[in-house]
């Protein structure tokens, strides 16, 4: 008779494989990835469209930022979703919230957008150049449905995740894009259309189909899987659920008022025009090795609940770190960079050439996005989420004084202070989020260490 100890998932020895976080990954980085190709596609488009610079930089600098900033608050419902959906009770009660807090900012999202509420915040705040505030406005009409579709995405998704099925998200994300590419490929056929109603139209039809299709496919896992789960010791009470979720919500608020931020300041720097128009489209370009990095969150956050699972987490987040990095350096050193920005986004060789050395600028990017979802995916799994917060305030005091300082100076075109900016930020985020995140690392390898070689695993006779 042979004793052959397994994990609970089906592997030899006492620790998680890092292939089983591979498994975990590859869907979500390859949804991730995809959403991250979304970016450049429309500033393709509206590169080869009537008028440019004008339509990129209002939708890049006035339409997208402002879109992120009003659905902040649900922005973080993905990470929620994927902790907290394990019994039916708890899923109610965040379905209830997805709702009410949908309704709530898309409120807001019409307001600014057909009110006198939008001189306020763009022409008085932003104070973009005068020839992009009317295209803009038209954008943000256009993009009422956002926040609500993107709220009610990320609670099916995170529950997608929650039972083990995150290569639907992945398929989701190619529903998402096939819309974007029908109606691209209509504003770009018929070319009349200006490219932020283009852009914005994409965009729109993208995220409500990606929606209807994450709606369609948890349905089954909704009454077969999550309605048969054991209910949680612990109950999800409102007080529970707010002290978890309002430090996440109030971390995507901060970050993304460094957006129209940043939008700002470029329009009080050198070369405003040129910065803004390119500024989504050099972001857009980071994001896709970013989001390799930014797909880890959720995989942490899942799998740091079974036991000894930390140390296969660990090796692959130092892989994946050492991957992301050399991404973007190959792109920034070579002449892959203007292939790219000129030949793909449809730039002028001038802005093309500007994009591409804000590469260096950006370099350590995807590499602290790894990071980042490592330490976050700790402090949410420890259910003690207040750190996040305080990482995006030193975050926003760091991008907000080199902003500051990049306009006092005035010397160097804007782009290259944003992305100092935001990478400056980013690295100082980081840091914060290590030092919050050492007593949850505590925790868990206390945990780990703390089992015994056959605990948390099937015993299996042969």
């Amino acid at each position: 008779m042979n004793v052959e100890r397994t994990s609970g998932n089906g592997e030899s020895g006492d620790h998680m494989p890092v292939r089983r976080v591979v498994s975990t990954w590859w869907p979500l980085a390859l949804s991730w990835l995809l959403m991250a190709a979304e970016g450049p596609a429309l500033s393709a488009i509206v590169a080869r469209l009537a008028n440019p610079e004008i339509n990129l930089a209002a939708f890049g600098g006035i339409v997208y930022p402002l879109a992120l900033i009003i659905e902040a608050p649900i922005i973080m419902l993905l990470s929620a979703s994927t902790a907290l959906s394990r019994d039916w009770d708890s899923y109610r009660k965040l379905r209830r919230f997805m709702m009410w807090m949908g309704a709530a900012l898309t409120a807001v999202h019409v307001l600014v957008a057909f009110t006198p509420l939008y001189d306020v915040v763009v022409v008085q705040l932003i104070r973009p150049p005068e020839e992009i505030v009317e295209l803009a406005r038209v954008g943000l009409m256009i993009t009422v449905p956002w926040t609500w579709a993107i709220a009610y995405r990320r609670l099916k998704q995170g529950v997608l995740i929650r039972f083990g099925h995150s290569r639907t998200v992945g398929l989701g994300t190619f529903v998402r894009l096939s819309a974007d590419g029908i109606v691209l490929g209509v504003g770009y056929l018929v070319g009349t259309i200006p490219g932020v109603v283009v852009a914005a139209s994409a965009l729109i039809a993208g995220v409500v189909s990606e929606a209807v299709y994450a709606g369609l496919r948890a349905r089954p896992v909704v009454e077969h899987q999550l309605k048969k789960a054991p209910p949680v010791e612990q109950p999800l009470t409102p007080r529970a659920f707010v002290d978890f979720y309002t430090p996440l919500a109030l971390t995507s608020l901060f970050r993304l008022v460094a957006e129209p931020l940043s939008s700002a300041a470029l329009s009080r720097m050198p070369r405003a025009l040129d910065s803004l128009a390119v500024w989504s489209v050099v972001t857009g370009f980071v994001f896709l090795p970013r989001s390799l990095g930014v797909a880890y969150n959720e995989v942490v956050i899942a799998l740091l609940d079974e036991p000894r699972s930390s140390r296969a987490l660990r090796r692959f987040m130092a892989v994946l770190t050492l991957v992301v990095t050399v991404l973007l350096l190959v792109v920034a050193a070579t002449p892959l960079g203007m292939v790219w920005f000129e030949r793909v986004s449809g730039l002028r060789p001038d802005l093309a050439e500007l994009s591409r050395s804000g590469l260096w600028v950006a370099l350590l990017m995807p590499a602290l996005a790894v990071l980042q979802s490592w330490y976050q995916g700790l402090i949410v799994h420890s259910r003690r989420t207040r750190g996040i917060t305080e990482a995006v305030v030193v975050y926003l005091l760091t991008s907000g004084g080199v902003l500051w300082g990049g306009v006092v100076w005035g010397r160097t075109a804007g782009l290259y202070v944003g992305l100092a900016a935001v990478t400056l930020g980013r690295l100082t985020q980081t840091i914060w989020l290590w030092y919050r995140s050492r007593p949850a690392v505590t925790r868990v390898n206390e945990r780990d260490e703390g089992l015994s070689p056959f605990q948390g695993a099937d015993i299996t006779v042969r």
